[in-house]
């Protein structure tokens, strides 16, 4: 079983100004993965600390196994979501980060404007995704086939080869 946490960080959504497309379009995705169960879910606005105190929350108390952050990981002056996540995570696991870059540059130039992060904290996977709900699709769907391998190193640690 494969617990999932989507955070959407908007400001505007957090103010019910702004519908959230991006977070609805995260949740229609990873029910493609077998045995995955939608059990934490948020709209919260840019604020660095609320975003580390919900990372915590669901990490910690909840014990999500894989939460999906969209929003906040552009060069926008209140665009703090990898800052957020560093504070939270313990190991940063780069590859993915790099290969939701490497996939986004090739459909356009603004991919490299993208910060996010991926890292875990415990038994946790916790992966920065873009705000842009085209974005959103195209990354998840470039890292979507690790996620389960991912989660399952670490919840039940490596197997023999």
């Amino acid at each position: 079983m494969i617990s999932i946490g989507v955070l959407t960080i908007s400001d505007s959504g957090a103010k019910g100004a702004r519908e959230d497309t991006s977070g609805e379009r995260i949740r229609a995705m990873v029910t493609q993965l077998s045995e995955a169960v939608l059990s934490a879910g948020a709209i919260i606005p840019d604020e660095r600390e609320q975003i580390e105190a919900t990372l915590r929350e669901w990490s910690d108390e909840k014990q999500v196994n894989l939460i999906l952050t969209t929003g906040g990981t552009g060069l926008a002056p209140r665009d703090v979501t990898p800052e957020a996540t560093k504070a939270v995570i313990e190991r940063e696991a780069p590859g993915i980060a790099e290969a939701m870059r490497a996939f986004s540059l090739q459909q356009t130039p603004f991919g490299m404007l993208s910060r996010g992060v991926a890292g875990t904290r415990g038994h946790t996977l916790i992966i920065n995704l873009p705000g842009s709900p085209k974005a959103v699709q195209e990354c998840l769907e470039c890292i979507l086939p690790v996620l389960p391998h991912a989660v399952n190193l670490l919840t039940e640690g490596p197997r023999e080869h």
